[in-house]
Formats: C-alpha cells, structure tokens, sequence
C-alpha cells in the first residue's frame, strides 16, 4: 500500500523566520519543498540549492550542439560535392576543415544549442502550468513569504512543528 503524502504550508511575514524554517526542515531530512517569495531573497536561494543536482538542461544544450557542428559539416560538405565548390584549393571534404566551413558549422551550432536549450527547459520544467498551485496564496506575491512541504502524513505534526517554532504567522494543511 503506497504511503500517503500530505502538503503543510507555512506563511512568514520575514525572510529571517524563512531562512531558518528551510534550514531546520533541510536539517530534519525535509526535501521536497516549494518556496513562495515576493521578490527574489539569495539567502533562500541559497538554502534550496544547497543540495540540488546539476540541472539535466545542459545535457540537451550539448546534443543540440553536437547535431548543429555535425549538421553544418554534413551541409557544407555536401554543398561542395554537389556543386564542385574549391574553397581556398582544398578538397571538398578534408580536414582540416574550411575556414567558410568553420562559420556555418559554428553559427548551426549556437542554433541548435540554443533551441535545444529551449526544449530542455520547457520539458523538464513541466511547462506550461495553467492552473497556480494548490498551495499558492496571492499574499505571497504582495508581502508574505510561504513554505510548501510535502511530506508522508505520519511526519506531518513534525512539520507543523518546525514550522510554528521558526516564526510561522499561519499553518495550514
């Protein structure tokens, strides 16, 4: 049987009461948190990062990268074999390459790195969301800092705990 999770929210009118609410949940074993803030605040970003992995977007920027070099000499090389073009007395196909060969292949590669990186984004970032969270408050976009935590519902009081002793104006499931 799956064990059920539960979502706790805690409401704080500082960023110092946040800061040390994610620092006692991170130290608690808490990792599953959503951060709600007014303006962006390094010292919660700094928190939440700490033990975050490398974002896996990169992974795609190299791909596109990658295709976009092997796609420009693919293009370049097979303009020259097709149209007999002697760029500079080199073979058509040789190495080292062209240098008007080396502009194509650079400028497709920012290109497909660039919408690669684009893709990667909007995937892994699940994106677009049409629907707000359900524990998005319109206070936290005014003045009030909010901590979502998804726990198992047996952990629940603990949470609840960590979050009034660290200076929650409001708590709530």
């Amino acid at each position: 049987m799956p064990a059920t999770t539960e979502t706790i929210l805690g409401v704080f009118a500082h960023v110092d009461t946040t800061v040390r609410a994610l620092e006692e949940l991170k130290a608690k074993g808490y990792h599953d948190l959503t951060v709600y803030t007014p303006v962006p605040v390094h010292e919660i970003e700094d928190v939440i990062e700490r033990d975050r992995p490398v974002s896996k977007v990169r992974l795609f920027t190299l791909l596109g990268g990658l295709t976009g070099l092997a796609s420009g000499w693919i293009l370049t090389a097979w303009s020259s074999l097709k149209w007999d073009l002697v760029v500079g007395g080199k073979p058509p196909i040789g190495f080292p390459v062209s240098p008007p060969y080396i502009v194509i292949m650079f400028e497709l590669m920012i290109l497909f790195g660039g919408i690669a990186t684009l893709i990667g984004l909007v995937t892994l970032g699940r994106l677009p969301r049409f629907s707000p969270s359900p524990t998005y408050d319109i206070r936290f976009s005014n003045d009030r800092f909010g901590v979502a935590v998804h726990c198992p519902a047996e952990r629940a009081a603990s949470v609840r705990d960590i979050l009034r002793g660290a200076g929650a104006e409001e708590v709530r499931a």
